[in-house]
């Protein structure tokens, strides 16, 4: 037992150094934001007050929670630093929600405004930037957010569960583990709407839409239709979605507007749909799909036998 504790306690003294020395980096870091850009164009006015808002969003409170957390590391007050630290996670998830927003407005501005750009050159051109730009500084809070978790899961994981510390470390895991998890569902929020965009963009015409509430992308690929009577079969492009399966053909390679285009031939909801694997139709290659919708059975088909299998689990999964 004594052999586990001294053990523990090497460990734990290890991951409590890492953290105030990982810390102090983190500060200096956002010192260069804070000290170069933040306060210089307060006091300057270069950009407008909701402009200056919206770049750099909550990153100065992050920056004195930062401080704050340091100085009780520095004093030892581990407990009392990660108490502090828990009332302001949340300015990383709101710092998380603006960031989208922040890079949009920061390119319009270095685009707009010269001032600003010549500025921002100037100001990373300082030996204390040593070449990093604006860009590279500013998701740094996500960066360490993601840090915080690692860290405190160590010092969790070698404390003693008699230890003083121990509860508000576990609390304190929780509450990293929670703002984390925001974060994630803001970044795959963020990148699924940038998919649903794609996608309209992609379809001819406004008829079809695809940008709705609560709809998730999940793939797309070309699939071969097999008709009911026996023609010919059909490379068709679909896309499919939480809710629906969209079948579309490519337009005309001269259009002028739309060459690269798809025009929607029909979109199928998946509400009552149900989907099988045809076995006994294709030679050893590929395989065929069977989709049942209250008015019509769609077979699809594709000579890659881990393509149409891919496709199964997916149909599978949104349809569940």
């Amino acid at each position: 037992v004594e052999e586990q504790r001294a053990r523990w306690g090497r460990k734990r003294s290890r991951a409590a150094k890492e953290l105030l020395q990982s810390e102090h980096r983190y500060l200096e870091q956002l010192d260069l934001v804070v000290t170069f850009f933040v306060t210089i164009l307060k006091a300057k006015g270069t950009l407008k007050p909701a402009v200056l808002e919206t770049i750099f969003g909550p990153l100065e409170s992050i920056y004195s929670a930062s401080q704050v957390f340091s100085l009780h590391l520095e004093r030892g007050n581990l407990g009392l630093g990660l108490e502090n630290l828990c009332q302001k996670l949340e300015l990383y998830g709101h710092y998380s929600e603006n960031l989208q927003q922040a890079d949009k407005t920061l390119k319009e501005q270095l685009r707009k405004n010269k001032s600003f750009r010549r500025f921002k050159k100037l100001q990373e051109s300082r030996p204390q930037f040593q070449g990093r730009k604006l860009e590279d500084l500013l998701p740094l809070p996500l960066q360490r957010l993601h840090q915080y978790k690692h860290f405190l899961r160590d010092l969790l994981e070698n404390t003693s569960p008699d230890n003083t510390e121990h509860q508000k470390l576990a609390k304190a895991v929780k509450c990293v583990s929670e703002v984390s998890q925001w974060v994630q569902d803001v970044i795959r929020n963020r990148e699924n709407s940038l998919q649903l965009l794609r996608v309209q963009k992609l379809l001819k015409g406004q008829k079809t839409k695809v940008l709705a509430p609560g709809r998730w992308y999940i793939r797309e690929g070309w699939l071969l239709v097999v008709p009911s009577k026996g023609e010919e079969l059909k490379p068709r492009m679909f896309f499919l979605f939480s809710d629906i399966l969209i079948a579309t053909r490519p337009c005309h390679p001269l259009h002028l507007l739309n060459s690269n285009k798809f025009t929607c031939q029909a979109v199928y909801p998946l509400q009552e749909c149900t989907v099988e694997k045809v076995f006994g139709h294709t030679q050893s290659q590929g395989g065929l799909l069977s989709l049942s919708f209250p008015h019509k059975t769609l077979l699809l088909m594709s000579t890659d036998q881990q393509d149409i299998n891919d496709w199964y689990q997916s149909l599978k999964a949104a349809i569940r």
